[in-house]
C-alpha cells in the first residue's frame, strides 16, 4: 500500500495542533541506518486507511520528498472521543532482516464445520491474531484458519495452522501450542443436560 507523506520542519506541541487544525496529521519514520524523519500527512486519508485491515499488516510504501521507504505501522493515537488521527509511526525495514508482526487470523468454513452444522456448536475465537517472524518479502497480509472439519468439543491450536513460507508464529507466556479456536456446547443445551443428569441421578439414588 502506498502512503504519501510530506517532511515536517516544526516541532512541539503547537506546531502539532496547528497541524491538525490545518487537516494533518504528524508522524515519524525511524529505524534503519537513516537518521528519524518528521513527516505530516493528509489526515482525511490517513483516517481511512487505517480502518483497512491490510494497512496493519502490511509493508508500506512511504513517499516523501519523492522518495520511497518501505516501512510498517508500529504505532498510531486517536482523540479520546474525536475521530482524530493525533499522531503516528511508522518503522523502516530492510529486505533482509527478519520483522516481527502481528497478523490477523481471517476463520474459514464455520458455517459447514461439522460441529456446528451437525452439533449446532458455538464457535469461539480465541485468538484473532498472531505475532509472526519473517522477511519482509513474506509477510502475509492474513493468515487462514480453515475449521472446516472441527467437530464439536475440539479445539484448533497454532500447530494445526498452515503457514505460507519463510512464515513463523511467536508465543509468549510459556505456552509454545495455545489454542486459536474451538466449538463448544451451546451453554441452554449444557444447562439441560446438566439437568437431565442431576434427574437420573435423583432417580437412580435408593430410598432412605
Amino acid at each position: 500500500m502506498k502512503v504519501v507523506a510530506f517532511e515536517r520542519s516544526v516541532q512541539g506541541t503547537g506546531a502539532s495542533r496547528r497541524l491538525r487544525n490545518a487537516g494533518k496529521t504528524p508522524g515519524i519514520i525511524y529505524g534503519g541506518e537513516a537518521e528519524p524523519k518528521m513527516i505530516e500527512l493528509d489526515h482525511n486519508a490517513l483516517y481511512h486507511a487505517l480502518k483497512k485491515e491490510a494497512f496493519h499488516s502490511s509493508i508500506l510504501d512511504i513517499e516523501v520528498a519523492g522518495k520511497v521507504e518501505k516501512a510498517l505501522l508500529r504505532d498510531f493515537q486517536l482523540h479520546p472521543f474525536k475521530q482524530l488521527v493525533l499522531h503516528i509511526d511508522f518503522q523502516r525495514v530492510s529486505a533482509k532482516e527478519k520483522i516481527h508482526v502481528k497478523v490477523p487470523l481471517h476463520f474459514l468454513n464455520q458455517e459447514s464445520a461439522p460441529g456446528v452444522k451437525l452439533g449446532h456448536g458455538i464457535v469461539n475465537h480465541i485468538l484473532n491474531d498472531v505475532e509472526v517472524s519473517c522477511l519482509p518479502a513474506d509477510l502475509p497480509e492474513f493468515i487462514e484458519v480453515d475449521l472446516g472439519t472441527l467437530e464439536i468439543g475440539q479445539t484448533l491450536h497454532i500447530s494445526d495452522l498452515k503457514l505460507p513460507k519463510g512464515v513463523t508464529i511467536l508465543t509468549h507466556g510459556g505456552d509454545e501450542n495455545p489454542a486459536v479456536a474451538n466449538i463448544s456446547v451451546p451453554a441452554g443445551e449444557k444447562s439441560a443436560a446438566a439437568e437431565e443428569g442431576a434427574a437420573a441421578a435423583g432417580e437412580d439414588k435408593p430410598a432412605a
